[in-house]
């Protein structure tokens, strides 16, 4: 057959060209045959043609109106991009990222990750303006590539519209002042129980990995707690968590056996014995029972809204449904996991390094709770402004959760001279933004938030901690309550050190924000 074709070829004047790519895809010379050699060839030039198409790309995403380009690496790595970086060494990528971004006003830079083309923006007033869009015709937010998959698609973190602002609205009874008094009475209790376990190793270890499991013990006590009692399905639901957690760390492919898959499974197991949780709560509430957790207190929500639809002759709200009560419960636990835990790791080695902060958050302690064995209560937490400015400082200087990911679905106008590109996934820099300001923003000083020089106020705009817009935090006042807590029970039970190494001052994605290390030593704080 291909004698035959090189025969016509060659009758109809068109014979070897002495370029073996082209004779081959034309069919003619010697290099005609489709064998291991030209393949290969084929490929080669393929690629080439694609890294050059892909560097013309990105110079042309780049260009501004007036005709310069948004800062960024002069040429990226074709097909990865940033992606190697990003991974061996994500906080210098990102903080690369926020330097470029410091030349253009706004700030903004640009990047690329497997191919995809990537935008940093640094300016406090653009951050907002990204996070307050959450519109599938401009602008959503996307937090990971396999989010979807293990958070599940029905996720709070997924929904805009009035379907959204129906269920946020739905959660304002989660944590109103009755209900966070009833989550505190719950929090004390595992943090003493924790601490008590910690302190009987008082040599020093890494604290992240004993501090997760106090994090996720509260987390469950106060959201689903009473209908976690079988200890087997507990056990499975944090192992099932944990294997979530993995997953936002691993590489974005599911397939049976990697981090992904598992995660997946995770959050089905998690979903149907959230699902279980709240058909009890339902039945617990409509028997007369006061609210002890966070999904009796969205149970008893629940029903009410589902009795006023029906006064009014109107199916239930659909976040009313055993469905999705559990999808949404799975946003809280992942909500509250790994920022909360973070910033309580935060607590711990930034009192370790500055002995004369915490010396005035036990005096405060001291002063207000002349019996350290006692519950703490709502009232008590109120009367702490000190440690409560340590805890808003924590937040500023190491916000847990650096960014917030948007993906583009139009060619967004960021500024006069420059419209991001359709497709294009932007990270909206919170640590960025919780840096401007604020006077020596890079140094750690609860006094900035007091009542004299009240910067939580006068800068509050770029205090971002929280998010801002839609997707603004709904638990706020419990996550605060928590590292509040935390700080109060821990500095009058507790002495603690932290031992330095070349790795403390560095800082981890994991996929928040932690120290480089946090080896710390706890013993029992003498009377």
């Amino acid at each position: 057959m291909a004698a035959a074709v090189n025969s016509t070829l060659v009758d109809e004047g068109v014979g070897p060209t002495s370029l073996p790519l082209l004779d081959g895809l034309l069919g003619v010379g010697a290099s005609a045959g489709l064998n291991a050699g030209s393949l290969l060839l084929y490929a080669s030039a393929a690629t080439g043609a694609y890294a050059i198409w892909e560097q013309l790309r990105f110079r042309m995403a780049r260009k501004r109106k007036d005709g310069k380009l948004v800062p960024g690496p002069d040429r990226v790595t074709p097909f990865l991009g940033g992606l190697v970086e990003m991974v061996m060494d994500p906080y210098r990528f990102w903080e690369r990222q926020k330097d470029a971004a410091n030349i253009t006003n706004p700030g903004y830079s640009y990047n690329s990750l497997f191919g995809k083309m990537i935008m940093t923006v640094t300016d406090a007033d653009k951050c907002r303006e990204l996070m307050a869009v959450n519109d599938p015709q401009r602008m959503l937010m996307v937090l990971h590539p396999s989010a979807k998959t293990i958070l599940g698609a029905n996720n709070l973190a997924f929904l805009h519209g009035p379907e959204h602002k129906a269920m946020r609205k739905s959660f304002v009874s989660l944590f109103t002042r009755k209900a966070l008094s009833t989550y505190t009475e719950l929090q004390d209790g595992i943090i003493r129980r924790h601490l008590a376990e910690w302190m009987k190793q008082p040599e020093f270890r890494e604290m992240r990995d004993d501090v997760r499991d106090m994090n996720q013990a509260t987390s469950q006590d106060v959201f689903v707690g009473p209908y976690l009692d079988d200890p087997e399905v507990r056990a499975k639901f944090s192992k099932s968590y944990y294997a979530m957690t993995d997953g936002f760390l691993a590489f974005p492919i599911c397939l049976p056996g990697t981090a992904v898959w598992k995660a997946r499974k995770g959050r089905m197991y998690i979903f149907e014995v959230l699902k279980t949780a709240a058909t009890r709560a339902r039945e617990f509430i409509k028997a007369g029972g006061e609210p002890r957790c966070l999904m009796d207190f969205w149970a008893q929500k629940c029903l009410a809204e589902i009795e006023e639809a029906e006064a009014e002759g109107l199916p239930p709200p659909s976040h009313t449904t055993i469905h999705r009560m559990a999808d949404a419960m799975i946003d809280f636990l992942f909500a509250s996991q790994d920022a909360s835990t973070a910033s309580l790791v935060w607590c711990l080695t930034l009192m370790a390094d500055h002995p004369d902060m915490l010396a005035k958050v036990r005096e405060e302690q001291m002063r207000v709770r002349p019996d350290p064995k006692a519950r703490l209560n709502g009232e008590v937490l109120a009367e702490m402004p000190y440690t409560r400015q340590v805890v808003k400082e924590i937040l500023r200087y190491r916000a847990p959760a650096p960014m917030v990911p948007q993906l583009a679905y139009c060619d967004y106008p960021l500024s006069e001279e420059y419209a991001i590109p359709k497709g294009t996934l932007v990270f909206p820099s919170i640590n960025a933004a919780n840096m401007q300001g604020f006077p020596e923003p890079t140094k750690f000083d609860p006094d900035r938030m007091g009542p004299e020089r009240k910067e939580d106020i006068v800068y509050a705009k770029n205090f971002l901690t929280f998010g801002y817009g839609p997707h603004y935090c709904v638990g706020k006042e419990y996550a605060i309550n928590q590292l509040v807590l935390f700080l109060s029970i821990v500095s009058l039970e507790c002495e603690w050190e932290r031992k330095r190494t070349p790795q403390s001052d560095d800082l981890k994605y994991l996929p928040t924000i932690y120290p480089g290390d946090a080896l710390l030593s706890l013993r029992p704080r003498k009377a």
